[in-house]
This record gives C-alpha cells, sequence and structure tokens, in this order.
C-alpha cells in the first residue's frame, strides 16, 4: 500500500470526531482498537480509503463535512447524550439534524445560554482542556447585595468542594434593590463552580447564563435555537486552542 495514503491512527480516529489525539493515543494502547480486524499498536498507519478501523465493536468513518452549532439552551434540560432518568436533554433540541453532535462541555441543568456542540471531536477536546484556559463569560442574577469584599474574595479565588478555584474576573453590573447581577469570567471548568463560589458567600444564584465562549458571544440567538457558527467565530475557537482552522 502506497505510504503516502497512510496516514497515523490516532489523527484519522480524531478527524472521525472520537476524541483528542492524545485520548485516541490511550485508546490504542489499552487495545481497544482494530485495524481490519487486528488489534492495532501505537505507531500504526492506516490508509482511510481501505482500511476498516473499528473502536468498541463500532466501525470508524471519517466526517469530511464537520458541523459545529450553538445553541441557546433553556433551564430544564440536562447537557448529556442520553439521561438515565428520562429527563430532557439538549440532544432534544438539536433532533432535526441529520449529523450526529455531541455537547462542549456542560451548562447544569438550571443553567441557560451558550452551549456549542460539534461533531469534530479533536476541538471540542481542546476546549475543554484546562491547559488551554478558554474564557467564559457568565452573567449571574443574585438575590441581595454583594459588598466590594466578597466581590474581591471571588476574584481571588474560592475554596470549594474539589479545590479552590483559580483567579477570575467579576464585574458587578447590575446593584438594584433585591438583586445583583454579576459578570463573571473563568478560565477553567470545575462542576458547577460558579453556584458553589455564590454558596460559599451564602448568595443566592435566582440566573445563571452563559454568554460567551472563547470570545463566541450569543447574541440575540433565541431561547431554545441554535445556529451555525460562521468562519469568524470558527477562526476564534481554533486560534484559542492553538490549532489551524481549515475551511
Amino acid at each position: 500500500m502506497p505510504e503516502q495514503n497512510k496516514i497515523r491512527l490516532q489523527k484519522y480516529m480524531a478527524e472521525c470526531g472520537v476524541a483528542s489525539r492524545r485520548k485516541c493515543e490511550e485508546l490504542i494502547e489499552s487495545g481497544k482498537v482494530r485495524i481490519n480486524g487486528h488489534v492495532a499498536a501505537l505507531g500504526a498507519k492506516v490508509d482511510p480509503k481501505k482500511d476498516t478501523v473499528v473502536l468498541h465493536g463500532k466501525k470508524l468513518v471519517r466526517r469530511d463535512n464537520p458541523r459545529y452549532i450553538m445553541l441557546n439552551k433553556p433551564r430544564g434540560f440536562v447537557t448529556t447524550v442520553s439521561d438515565e432518568l428520562g429527563r430532557k436533554t439538549v440532544m432534544d433540541l438539536v433532533s432535526d439534524l441529520p449529523e450526529r453532535v455531541y455537547p462542549v462541555g456542560r451548562l447544569d441543568r438550571d443553567s441557560e445560554g451558550l452551549l456549542l456542540l460539534t461533531n469534530d471531536g479533536a476541538l471540542a477536546n481542546a476546549l475543554m482542556h484546562p491547559s488551554f484556559q478558554i474564557p467564559k463569560v457568565y452573567r449571574v442574577t443574585v438575590r441581595g447585595k454583594v459588598g466590594d469584599d466578597v466581590l474581591a474574595a471571588l476574584r481571588e479565588g474560592v475554596e470549594i468542594d474539589s479545590g479552590r478555584t483559580a483567579p477570575c474576573e467579576v464585574l458587578p453590573l447590575v446593584e438594584e434593590e433585591g438583586r445583583t447581577v454579576l459578570e463573571f469570567t473563568i478560565r477553567e471548568g470545575k462542576n458547577r463552580e460558579i453556584r458553589k463560589m455564590c454558596e460559599h458567600f451564602s448568595l443566592e444564584v435566582a440566573r445563571l447564563r452563559r454568554i460567551s465562549l472563547a470570545g463566541v458571544k450569543l447574541g440575540m440567538l433565541k431561547t431554545g435555537d441554535y445556529r451555525d457558527l460562521n468562519e469568524k467565530e470558527l477562526r476564534k475557537l481554533f486560534h484559542a486552542c492553538n490549532m489551524t482552522y481549515k475551511p
């Protein structure tokens, strides 16, 4: 088989939307990948047009047309592909898509706003990887007034159940009787991080909405609607992950 037609197995797997190349390497090393019926070894190459690659018993097919979707997630939907409790998932909102896409990261059930979905596993994993420090911006409405001392402490980092949060940006946008609207910019993804930070100071969160990720903004997209990302937005995402965008 001509060597020029072959590519590294982990690269092919990433192009099929499995995961990042590093994660694909782990799958290969664990013996879960087969090429033409034989267990694959790290360093193997394949010809995508001739070789059959199987993971967990399923044949991998490279996606020549990746899809990148922005969804304005409503409250009440869980960010999973399926839910064993029968709750509504974000996949119900994109069920008319011909391609199979997957959520990039999570927004908890009570949170709303910008959620990306894609079948580009390499980009998705890069966006979620803590090393890239992807900025995520949230508008958070809390009950009552937030003092300057609390704002300072939130910015410096708070001890929560999963460890101390990294320094972040917190700006007060609206201060009214009975409520304060804060804008958080964080660069890590601990589970329910902002809610736990607020809980640490007995701040009740009335609304939490993500409005931006890696400079890509939710804008005026209606709640529950989705749209394809444009080229400018895709370039921002790829640049944030030190990846090259190829239209």
